[in-house]
């Protein structure tokens, strides 16, 4: 019985050594992390109870593939309710997203939201392409296809050039 208990204890240690966790950035964070950068950032904000979001997440973990030895960076930022946390770190492992995932721990949308773009209305998806070494920033409220990602992308990355 005692190595019956000392093995589950075991696999329950094991098991919460691998779960994943999940940044907690504030709005500084995350404009500081795309600023004076000369990586291309695709910044994508999504929310884990957001069916339009959940559709369009698969998308950008393709593009972060597709791009990898390139200067494109692809963030996932979850603008997920506080009390939702908890349920991020499963969520991206159930949806197998591949690509880094952050938490914007960020309540009053009326500092937070003009802090990332003026332009953002506050609904999502959205998803925000900095280039700083072309000075390129677009905002794009609602879904975006890969088609229209890979355009933008390629774009930049000539200009780079």
């Amino acid at each position: 019985m005692k190595k019956l208990i000392g093995l589950v204890a075991l696999i329950m240690v094991a098991a919460a050594l691998q779960a994943q966790v999940i940044p907690v950035y504030k709005v500084d964070n995350l404009v500081n992390r795309y600023a004076n950068s000369d990586t291309l950032y695709i910044v994508n904000f999504f929310a884990t109870w957001c069916g339009p979001c959940i559709k369009e997440l698969p998308e950008f973990d393709h593009m972060a593939d597709a791009y990898q030895n390139r200067p494109v960076k692809v963030l996932l930022v979850s603008v997920d309710f506080p009390k939702d946390y908890k349920k991020l770190a499963s969520f991206v492992k159930k949806r197998k997203l591949q690509h880094e995932v952050v938490w914007l721990n960020e309540s009053d949308a009326n500092y937070f939201i003009p802090r990332i773009d003026n332009r953002w209305q506050g609904s999502i998806p959205a998803t925000l392409i900095v280039n700083n070494k072309t000075e390129y920033k677009n905002f794009f409220e609602g879904m975006i296809s890969a088609k229209q990602l890979q355009v933008l992308i390629d774009k930049q990355l000539s200009l780079n050039n």
